[in-house]
């Protein structure tokens, strides 16, 4: 998911506060469903501590379907998940990202990858498919559509079936992840040369904020994806960008995860994660390729 989005995280225990009115507080019962409802439908593992957190968080969304209290909410979750599950990852989580955040995977992807992709890539019926899984609000797949489009350019292979699919949960963060639409002072990373080339200046309303390019659009389809049900679609995908949105994972959800995105690559293909994740004790099929990047083994 980012649940990140470009990084996904629960919630530090600032970003708690207090239900509102006479709400009474989330109790032991609530918060042991709810801890088990989050791990089984969105892989993340919530400590014992964290009922202080949980509560905080879910009263605003308790607030805004007019619900008396905790139970309640529990109850709407059993009688039907799916409609809810996106609200409840935007409630516990926290979605921080950047655009070209890890520089160090774009530099691999531009200088190495891409290059011997496309060099390969040269028929009519080639295709080319990056995945940016927990895609957050954008910035991440549109950061690889940049280095993308430039690699395209460089080697006259405009016109090649080149896509990048952007999933995410959180129905927030999708929506503004297919706005492209960011604020002015949020581009650190960004170079001078590819503000120029693919951001553009908004005005009147969006005064403050640029836009990005129609060609990046082109390139990148944002849909909404639970990484932890059903993928309807059907791959190969050459990479898979999962960055920082496993570490709140319980270790079984990871392994699962990972022999998925691996049935997902053809052998040679990569699957990056974030800093502060690795593949350590998963059986998947995969090969240190580069700082907390992967390739798929034959």
């Amino acid at each position: 998911m980012n649940m990140r989005r470009d990084a996904v995280a629960v919630a530090v225990e600032r970003d708690a506060v207090a239900p509102g009115g006479d709400m009474a507080p989330l109790g032991e019962a609530e918060f042991r469903f709810l801890r088990e409802f989050v791990r089984d439908n969105l892989g993340i593992s919530l400590g014992e501590h964290k009922s202080q957190l949980v509560q905080g968080r879910l009263a605003r969304r308790l607030r805004a379907l007019r619900l008396p209290d905790y139970a309640a909410y529990c109850e709407l979750l059993r009688a039907g998940p799916e409609g809810e599950l996106g609200e409840l990852a935007s409630a516990i989580s926290t979605n921080v990202t950047s655009f070209f955040r890890e520089p160090h995977h774009f530099d691999l992807l531009a200088d190495q990858l891409l290059p011997d992709w496309l060099t390969r890539k040269r028929r009519s019926e080639d295709r080319l498919r990056i995945w940016s899984a927990g895609c957050s609000t954008g910035e991440e797949p549109y950061a690889i559509a940049m280095v993308l489009a430039e690699a395209l350019e460089r080697h006259g292979l405009r016109q090649i079936d080149a896509k990048i699919l952007a999933t995410d949960i959180s129905p927030r963060a999708l929506s503004a992840a297919r706005s492209g639409l960011y604020a002015a002072d949020k581009l650190e990373g960004i170079s001078d040369s590819r503000r120029r080339r693919w951001l553009i200046q908004g005005s009147g309303e969006q005064a403050g904020h640029v836009s990005v390019h129609p060609r990046l659009r082109e390139l990148v389809s944002v849909r909404p994806l639970n990484l932890m049900h059903h993928w309807p679609m059907r791959g190969p995908f050459d990479a898979i960008f999962c960055r920082n949105v496993v570490i709140y994972f319980d270790q079984p959800s990871k392994q699962r995860l990972f022999r998925r995105f691996a049935d997902m690559l053809p052998v040679g293909g990569h699957l990056f994660l974030g800093h502060s994740e690795s593949m350590y004790g998963a059986d998947a099929g995969f090969e240190l390729a580069g700082r907390t990047a992967y390739r798929k083994q034959g």
